[in-house]
Formats: structure tokens, C-alpha cells, sequence
């Protein structure tokens, strides 16, 4: 199974037990399977619903929980040794055996390799300088067809434009004081993946080296048909990312580290489920968290790897990843909000705490003195004054994980202290003040690529690289964490998503509006139509397809024959079935909004429903899933208006909010 290989070699470094942390791995196990308690009324630990075999009694603890997945930074090039400024690693080319490495991290001498695969360069915790000798690599002068930076050595053989050799270290272009842009460290938004992957890969066989420890995975186990946004006048798309913190128990220092070794065997949860959306421009960010014991209809998912088919259920949605791995915790995101997802990222316990270890501690706040620690067993083992500290290691897992302790004692408190965690790794990093050390860059890069499941499009450490330079151009001031409306169900037992503010969320995302609400435009006039009705070239298609509810038949046909009776005759079909939650107008160049507008006018359709396209040669209306039935599109309820941010049920956290502090529960303070 994918998830049951232990990776890395070489010594292990003791992680603490459960004993270690206050907790007795004796409570995690419920017997249902899941190892877990589910959310309850405030202040309570609730019964779990019978969506796994069972209830477990009222008391039943609150399982360890998979951390969430901090943001952090990258850096172009490696340290060198003694300080200063970043220096890309340099190494030759054209000799026998893997290169050897300056700038910390060294590999065989030229000439000792076998056939086959190198092992992974050893650290010798010294960067060589001077000028090298021929067949050498050193932070001098680069003998002829070396490569400069992680990307050159992803693509062999590339040089600058001109021909020309990459400045020495010594050169007077390499002596002049960097920008402050040079020095700030790239960030990202899963664990320290991307950070890693674009900093640490010295030379071309330790790049291979750490392509080998990423688990790759499906992206969507789904039969759904939801497509990728059309792209903008500009040709640019949002980018859509699900960061997942599974509670597997796999390996020995997991179990060390999540408690419940009964539980080895089970299949993980994804207990932290967060939406990473950059929008087509990148000029903002928002991140939306869903509480892993909502309840929501999984579809139908077929396990990769075995075949196993497992039938569309309703459960709670940390439970689709044991149908069939990750692919069907996205399969059932894209359901839920209709939101295309363009890449999954999934990291484990362990992963957590050496990452945590190797950047040096996250400063967080607390009200109050807490201990997430009470005699039944219930809590993470956090304990801290009040006050701000800097959390690292098991410490910073333990404030990932903590419910018992935070607010009302559910995940809804546990996912505002991760959103305060990932907030404040953005802003420490992007400060340049962190990850200076070549040799904790390396154990960083072997850690987060040891602990990351990706899709197979995010198969690559040069694949995720580019990403987090795509990434560091969105303003921390434009992040915006929020979690997903929600409401408690009959009974308390477990939360649905809230009617209304929940889809006004996702509505926003799937939209491209930012939810911090500082898209805002003074409206320019609406252009007045260039093209007679019945000359108008319109193609309408059925995007009513839906894993769960199933398609609604002949609905083009059905809105074709009401826009004829509009006067638009030459309207067309598309037999195509696809998938989409929100009708939609495109069209393809600016001088069409007018005839758009006019159309959308005239089936009721608000202005938000028209979009240009960069790729569309035609006008297309797509009924989508909001209108699957009739031939007037429903009238939103009366005196709602067109949302511009996050509602207040979001909880929305600004991420250059620095006075944030989480309240700490009465009951476990000391």
C-alpha cells in the first residue's frame, strides 16, 4: 500500500513517545477502526456518528490529529559555509562519477562511482573554496559546463542566453551587496515542501536523490467531470492546491509520535484538509480549512492500486482518504464546492516535527496558560504560559493537533490555531531571518521530501520549485485563512456545511474574488450589444453532471428552446455532458461582453455569471448545477446581495495579523 513504506536510511534520531507527550496511547483506539472521536456540542466530547460501524461511548477521546500544513519560503541557492549571502552550489560537469558539491553538502571523489544509481552525497558539513582544480567543483571560480542552481541541474546542458560562463563567487558582480528581494526567502504553503525543493538539491544527483523519496499518487479517483477554469483575457488561471495532514500510523516514529499503535494497520485519515487558492493573477491568496468530522456525501472512488471499488457514501470527509487514497479526498472537495483542484500535497507526523525542528521555531500566542492534558486522556500534551513563543519540533505538532484546549474545545478552534501557525511561518520566513544553515537546508530537504505524498503532476522537485516561485509573488497582506461555514447537526454529533454562507464561500473561489474583499473595482459601463439576437452565435451545454446527484437529462436542449423563443434563433447544442456548479456565459473577446450581458439579461442570469475568456472562439452558456431545473433561472432570495468578501461565519485571519491570539479554554488552563 502507499502509505505503509518507511522511508530514509542511515540512524534515526529517537522521536518522543506518547509517554513523552502526556499521552496514553491506550485512549486512541475507539473500536471502530478510525482511532478517532468526532466533533461534539462545545465543551464536550461528543458521540461519534454512526458513519464507521458504531457509536463509541460519550467519552470516547479525541484522536491525535495529522498537523496542518505551514507555508514557508524558498531561497535561490545554497549558503556557504561561515555565512553571507546565498551562493548557488556549484558542480562540474563532464567527469566520472557523481559531482562532488560545495557549499556543505559533498559527494564521492570523481571517479569512485559504480554502474548504476549513486548513492545520495554525504555531508561534510564544509564548503570548499579557493579555485578548483580541473574535474573539481568549488565556491571559486566554476570550471567549464558547470551549473549554478537547482534548475540548471534539473535541465543538463543549459547556459546563459549568450553563451557566456555564470559568475564566480569572487567576480565583482558577485561581491555587490544583494537586494533585499535576493536575501528574502521564497514561501510556499505546504509544510516546508517547496522551500526545500528549491534550495537544498546540490547538483544533479542529489536532485535525483530527492525526486526518489516523494510518494506520488492519483489526483482524482472521481468520475466527475469538473474541468480546469478557462483562462482570462490575459491567459492566466487560478491555481487550486488541497493540503492534507494524514494521521497515518505507518512507521515506528508515526506511531511514536501519534500514539494508538493498535492502530498501525488502519488506513490514515485526512484529518487536516485545507484549500490552498492563488488567484489567476497572483495577486492574492485565500485558504479555506474544512472541519474533518463534516459530513458530505463522498462519491464512488476506485483504489489504484488494489482495484477496490468503494460506493458513493455520506460520511465525514476525513474518511475519503481510506477510499482509495488522496484522489478521493479530492474527488470529494471538488463535489462539495464545485472548485476544480489542480494538485493535493500530503504530509505525515513525522514529517511535521523534523521540519518543525529544522527552521527553528514559529512564534505563537496564548491568552492564557494552557495544558491540552486532562485525566481521561483528552488533549495534545501542548502546555505553555501565556504569552508568545516559539514553537518547534514536537512542540509545534503538538499546537497543530490541539483541540482540547483551544475555545470550545472542537476542530473549529484547532483549525483557527493552525491557520495562526501557517500566518506566522509566512511572515518569519519571508523576513529572511530563518534557514541560514546549509546543513539544516539539507535535513529539511530530506525530511519534507521523505514525508510528501503529491500528485503525479507535482511528481518532481523542479515541478515543485517552479511552484513556489509562482507562489512567493502573492503579499502577505493578501492571505486570507478562513474556515468553512458550518453548522452543528441534528443531535450535535458532527457539523455540516452552514446553508448559504458556506456556498457563498466556495462561490467566491470557484469565482476568482478574493475573500479578503479588496477586489473591489468601480464599475465601468456596461457596452451596449453589437449583434442582432437571432445573428448571434451561441452554443449552450448541459453542465448538470454530478458524481452524487447524477445529471439532469436534455437540459440544453430544454434552455436552447427558451433562447429561441427569446429571439435567438441561431442558438446551437453541445451533446457534451459536463460538470460545473455555476452557469456561466464566455465569450471570447472583449467586444462580445455587450451581446453577453444582453443575453444573460434576458434568462434572468446575474452579471457575475458573464466572463471573458482567452481560449473561447465562440459564445458558450453552460447551465450549470445551479439550475437544473426550469427555464427562469431561480431568483436569489430576496435583499441578498452579490458577495464581494468571506462572510462573518468564515472567521476569515488577515495574514499579516500579528496581534492574533488563541483564547485557551477555561478547563485546561493552569
Amino acid at each position: 500500500m502507499r502509505h505503509s513504506s518507511a522511508r530514509g536510511d542511515g540512524p534515526q534520531r529517537r522521536r518522543p513517545g506518547a509517554e513523552d507527550l502526556g499521552w496514553d496511547d491506550s485512549l486512541y483506539g475507539n473500536g471502530n477502526g478510525n482511532g478517532d472521536g468526532r466533533n461534539g456540542a462545545p465543551g464536550s466530547g461528543a458521540p461519534r456518528p454512526a458513519d464507521q460501524g458504531g457509536t463509541p461511548p460519550p467519552d470516547a477521546p479525541d484522536a491525535p490529529d495529522a498537523p496542518s500544513a505551514p507555508v514557508a519560503p524558498g531561497v535561490t541557492g545554497t549558503p556557504s559555509a561561515g555565512g553571507g549571502a546565498a551562493v548557488p552550489p556549484v558542480i562540474t560537469g563532464g567527469v566520472s562519477g557523481p559531482p562532488v558539491i560545495s557549499g556543505g553538502v559533498a559527494g564521492p571523489a570523481p571517479g569512485g562511482a559504480t554502474a548504476g544509481r549513486p548513492p545520495a552525497p554525504a555531508v561534510t558539513g564544509t564548503a570548499v573554496t579557493g579555485t578548483p582544480a580541473a574535474g573539481t567543483a568549488a565556491t571559486g571560480t566554476p570550471a567549464a559546463g558547470t551549473a549554478t542552481a537547482l534548475k540548471d541541474a534539473a535541465d543538463p546542458g543549459s547556459s546563459p542566453a549568450d553563451g557566456s560562463e555564470p559568475e564566480a563567487k569572487g567576480s565583482r558582480r558577485a561581491r555587490r551587496p544583494r537586494s533585499k528581494a535576493r536575501r528574502v526567502l521564497r514561501w510556499s504553503a505546504i509544510t516546508l515542501a517547496v522551500l526545500i525543493v528549491g534550495t537544498a538539491g546540490a547538483g544533479y544527483w542529489y536532485y535525483e536523490h530527492l525526486n526518489s523519496n516523494l510518494r506520488k499518487d492519483a489526483l482524482d479517483l472521481g468520475s466527475g467531470g469538473l474541468e480546469k477554469p478557462e483562462p482570462n483575457a490575459f491567459g492566466q488561471t487560478p491555481l487550486n492546491i488541497l493540503l492534507l495532514g494524514s494521521d497515518g500510523r505507518n512507521s515506528e516514529k508515526n506511531i511514536e509520535l501519534g500514539g494508538a499503535r493498535q492502530d498501525a494497520d488502519r488506513k490514515p485519515l485526512a484529518d487536516v484538509q485545507m484549500l490552498l487558492h492563488v488567484s489567476a493573477d497572483r495577486s492574492n491568496m485565500s485558504v479555506v480549512s474544512i472541519p474533518r468530522d463534516t459530513r458530505v456525501p463522498i462519491p464512488e472512488c476506485k483504489d489504484p492500486d488494489d482495484g477496490k471499488v468503494y460506493p458513493q457514501t455520506t460520511a465525514a470527509i476525513n474518511t475519503s482518504l481510506q477510499h482509495g487514497g488522496p484522489g478521493c479526498t479530492v474527488a470529494t472537495w471538488k463535489e462539495l464546492t464545485g472548485i476544480y483542484i489542480d494538485h493535493f500535497m500530503m504530509v505525515d507526523f513525522a514529517g511535521v516535527v523534523d521540519m518543525a525542528d529544522a527552521i527553528g521555531g514559529v512564534p505563537v500566542c496564548v491568552d492564557k496558560n494552557v495544558y491540552s492534558h486532562d485525566k481521561k486522556g483528552h488533549g495534545s500534551g501542548l502546555k505553555l504560559t501565556a504569552g508568545t513563543h516559539a514553537v518547534k519540533g514536537v512542540q509545534a505538532l503538538q499546537w497543530l493537533r490541539t483541540r482540547y484546549g483551544f475555545e470550545d474545545n472542537t476542530d473549529i478552534g484547532r483549525a483557527k490555531a493552525q491557520h495562526m501557525y501557517m500566518n506566522s511561518m509566512v511572515r518569519e520566513l519571508k523576513a529572511g531571518t530563518k534557514l541560514t544553515d546549509p546543513m539544516k537546508l539539507r535535513d529539511l530537504a530530506e525530511a519534507a521530501t521523505k514525508a510528501l505524498t503529491v500528485d503525479e503532476g507535482l511528481g518532481s522537485v523542479k515541478k515543485l520549485y517552479d511552484l513556489g516561485g509562482d507562489l512567493q509573488r502573492v503579499p502577505t497582506e493578501r492571505i486570507t485563512m478562513v474556515t468553512m461555514p458550518w453548522q452543528y447537526a441534528a443531535g450535535g454529533e458532527y457539523v455540516v456545511p452552514k446553508p448559504g454562507d458556506a456556498e457563498q464561500t466556495f462561490s467566491l473561489v470557484r469565482n476568482d474574488t478574493a475573500l479578503d474583499g479588496k477586489d473591489k473595482k468601480k464599475p465601468a459601463p456596461d457596452p451596449r450589444p453589437t449583434t442582432a439576437k437571432d445573428k448571434l452565435d451561441v452554443v449552450v451545454q448541459n453542465g448538470t453532471n454530478s458524481t452524487v446527484t447524477g445529471p439532469v437529462s436534455g437540459r440544453a436542449n430544454v434552455i436552447a428552446g427558451r433562447l429561441a423563443s427569446l429571439g435567438y434563433t441561431s442558438a446551437a447544442t453541445d451533446s457534451r455532458l459536463t460538470t460545473q456548479a455555476d452557469t456561466t456565459i464566455t465569450y471570447p473577446a472583449k467586444e462580445g461582453r455587450g451581446d453577453a450581458l444582453a443575453l444573460a439579461k434576458a434568462l434572468g442570469l446575474p452579471k457575475d455569471a458573464v466572463k471573458e475568456s482567452g481560449s473561447a472562439t465562440r459564445m458558450r452558456l453552460v447551465i450549470g448545477n445551479d439550475w437544473r431545473k426550469g427555464t427562469s433561472f431561480p431568483v436569489p432570495s430576496e435583499g441578498k446581495k452579490e458577495a464581494d468578501k468571506a462572510p462573518d461565519s468564515a472567521d476569515a485571519l488577515n495574514g499579516e495579523d500579528k496581534k492574533a491570539c488563541m483564547k485557551v479554554n477555561p478547563a485546561y488552563t493552569f
